[in-house]
């Protein structure tokens, strides 16, 4: 039996704004996580590649509204900064 991925405790230490965008972006964090487990990939954000956070932003969220999508990027700029990557994000 394996554990689940904690992400409010991966981003603990990126997560610097008050409690409403705290809660968004790890609300994010976590479908970007559930997203990328379901089509077969690691649920771990260390095993993650730039191409799985790509993937997830142009097929995942590409119906949603542009400010959804920002708002999702923003959440990927916090992980590629928490996991160390220089990681650019295009919509």
């Amino acid at each position: 039996m394996s554990k689940t991925f904690d992400m409010e405790l991966f981003l603990a230490g990126v997560l610097t704004e008050s409690h409403t965008p705290r809660q968004r972006h790890l609300r994010q964090a976590k479908a970007i996580q559930s997203a990328i487990a379901e089509r077969g990939e690691q649920d771990n954000p260390w095993a993650w590649q730039q191409k799985h956070l790509d993937w997830f932003l142009n097929q995942h969220v590409n119906h949603h509204a542009e400010s959804t999508r920002y708002y999702y990027q923003l959440t990927m700029n916090l992980l590629a900064l928490r996991l160390g990557k220089p990681w650019q994000f295009r919509r």
